[in-house]
């Protein structure tokens, strides 16, 4: 993605160098903190074959450097407390924080660090980066659209991304299934990943 990372050969391909930098990019220059109130990392699985199951994390920290006049430069990172997943049904939360799925009192927390990004034009853009989860490191892209900037009634300066990928949760040795009589599994290994987010620029 432009505005996070740091530039990869994909910042210097023929595509990527016509796109033309956002222009409100250039007056938002600076540190950010993610605004968990106002922020939303949501996960949806297959359930059965037949439904979706939707979940989020409510304890999280962010923090995001933009550049505006060098994108590539921009950073973001972001930890995550695996004891705040919610899926609006206690029994299933507590298997999913148990030795089955997320082990909490041993992983208790889930990182990404960006390490390179790329502009797809427009607002939108890609970041790829390190997602750790069990202490399994993978690379992860994610695409986002930049939804702008603007100061809020309590003088906050604000920007906003909206973003989503799908990940195999086998990849971070999420393996825990159950085989459902008619065939297939009870949870899909696809996990389709979700993010609202709304940053504050520090003072």
């Amino acid at each position: 993605m432009g505005i996070f990372g740091r530039k990869n050969e994909s910042a210097t391909t023929p595509a990527a160098a016509a796109a033309p930098a956002n222009p409100d990019l250039a007056a938002i220059t600076g540190d950010y903190t993610v605004d968990p109130a106002h922020t939303t990392l949501g996960f949806v699985a297959r359930h059965a074959m037949v439904t979706n199951v939707k979940g989020s994390f409510s304890d999280f920290t962010g923090s995001l450097h933009l550049d505006g006049s060098d994108p590539a430069k921009s950073t973001a990172s972001f930890d995550v407390q695996m004891a705040s997943i919610s899926t609006g049904n206690e029994d299933r939360d507590g298997h999913l924080k148990s030795a089955d799925f997320f082990k909490i009192d041993e992983f208790p927390t889930m990182t990404f660090r960006s390490t390179s990004a790329e502009s797809l034009g427009g607002d939108d853009y890609r970041i790829t980066g390190d997602l750790t989860i069990l202490g399994t490191t993978k690379p992860l892209s994610i695409d986002l659209e930049f939804n702008g900037s603007a100061t809020d009634p309590f003088g906050n300066q604000r920007v906003g991304f909206e973003g989503k990928t799908e990940i195999l949760r086998s990849d971070w040795g999420l393996t825990w299934n159950a085989a459902l009589e008619t065939g297939g599994v009870l949870i899909s290994d696809k996990i389709k990943l979700n993010f609202d987010i709304s940053a504050i620029k520090e003072a």
